[in-house]
């Protein structure tokens, strides 16, 4: 199997809070992922949604999209991704410092 770099970003607002769970080292969310080896028209190779258990698939829920993912490696090879002008970040009011605001 390949070996792929995928870089990320997701909304921490969109996450459904009742969903995180305890663990030893801390609290956890599961996430999965949907790649696709060709970017989209944004430079995107796919995204992250948040897991829902095997009933609620079947029942066919689906969990939110979380954000989006970029290939930036594979095998040892740098992705190529389209130039597109990427918006400045600015930290967001409520998301200062060390702590996730939930």
């Amino acid at each position: 199997m390949e070996k792929i770099g995928v870089s990320f970003s997701i909304n921490v607002s969109q996450i459904e809070k009742e969903r995180l769970y305890a663990g030893k080292k801390g609290k956890y969310l599961d996430c999965t992922v949907f790649i696709d080896p060709t970017a989209d028209q944004y430079g995107q190779n796919g995204m992250i949604v948040q897991s829902v258990s095997k009933e609620e698939k079947a029942q066919g829920v689906k969990g939110p999209i979380l954000g989006n993912c970029k290939i930036f490696w594979t095998d040892g090879q740098q992705q190529q991704q389209p130039q597109q002008q990427q918006p400045q970040q600015q930290p967001a009011d409520d998301f200062i410092g060390d702590e996730i605001p939930f």
